[in-house]
């Protein structure tokens, strides 16, 4: 088998339209021809199809929340079972860790003003932002996952290394982007501020050159489609590996401030109140037990 491609294949271009999947599949650019993401759980997912197949696809053009595989009737886009995070699933969520790019074809749609008239169309490199768990509109868990067309800025000339020669053999190095928003509100600084930029989950500060460290965490996440505040009730002081964890679903926090995933409870300062509607929000859409990685 070839190996995978995360970026453009060779001798295609983006806008390129294909007759049908047997076609799509000989060009490189998405290799199944029938399932909707090509990829592997242990290394990423290189390329997806978005055709109606799934009644919870969202298409917004140079954003997509695309719907996960798996539960539905053969020939229907209804749910009739829970989707898992397994497969190409699984395959879509390590792109978020790993800051992987997703090819994206469209398939004719009449429900999209994106879709194709006919065939299928490649539409360039997407980047995988964001992963969650929701109830879709039949009524069954899904796996949605938020995709944002990619341009030049998500490629910094900062990450490219570059070395002086020396009489070592040189290690291949493979370039990749992880997208991060990056905060610094006077919330932020008065949530780290009030727990002294301890963890609220290890308790520890992190002690740098130029003084402590900590992040700011929303529970229930900022923007579309999860619409949390940007509030003190909704934020957490975290040190970086438990901030990861949190928004990946590796813990999360029950009502009485337990936590599940990983042994400990939540400190919480006698000032610091928080909602526990976005505690729920957090353990409903992120937190998967039987699919934890």
């Amino acid at each position: 088998m070839a190996d995978r491609v995360f970026g453009h294949i060779d001798e295609t271009y983006e806008g390129q339209v294909f007759s049908n999947r047997l076609e799509l599949s000989y060009s490189g650019i998405h290799r199944p021809t029938q399932a909707g993401i090509s990829g592997s759980q242990n290394e990423g997912a290189d390329s997806i199809v978005i055709s109606g197949g799934y009644e919870d696809d969202e298409d917004h053009g140079d954003t997509i929340v695309y719907t996960g595989h798996g539960g539905r009737e053969d020939g229907s886009t209804k749910q009739v079972v829970d989707q898992e995070l397994v497969r190409g699933n699984k395959a879509l969520a390590l792109n978020v860790l790993k800051g992987l790019p997703v090819r994206v074809i469209r398939g004719t749609d009449k429900k999209s003003n994106y879709a194709p008239q006919e065939g299928y169309r490649y539409d360039g490199l997407f980047i995988v932002e964001e992963y969650w768990k929701d109830i879709g509109k039949s009524g069954f868990n899904i796996w949605r996952f938020r995709l944002r067309k990619q341009n030049q800025n998500d490629i910094s000339i900062a990450n490219i290394l570059k070395e002086d020669q020396s009489e070592y053999k040189s290690t291949k190095r493979v370039e990749t982007t992880v997208q991060r928003i990056v905060r610094d509100t006077e919330l932020s600084k008065s949530i780290k501020l009030l727990y002294n930029y301890k963890c609220q989950v290890c308790d520890q500060a992190i002690e740098t050159s130029s003084g402590l460290y900590a992040e700011a965490a929303h529970i229930k996440p900022l923007g579309i489609p999860h619409n949390g505040p940007d509030t003190l009730n909704n934020i957490l002081c975290l040190c970086p590996n438990h901030h990861v964890m949190f928004d990946y679903g590796g813990f999360s926090i029950l009502d009485d401030y337990d936590l599940i995933g990983i042994e400990g409870r939540l400190k919480i300062h006698s000032k610091h109140y928080i909602n526990k509607e976005f505690l729920k929000y957090h353990l409903h859409h992120f937190y998967d037990e039987k699919n934890r990685f």
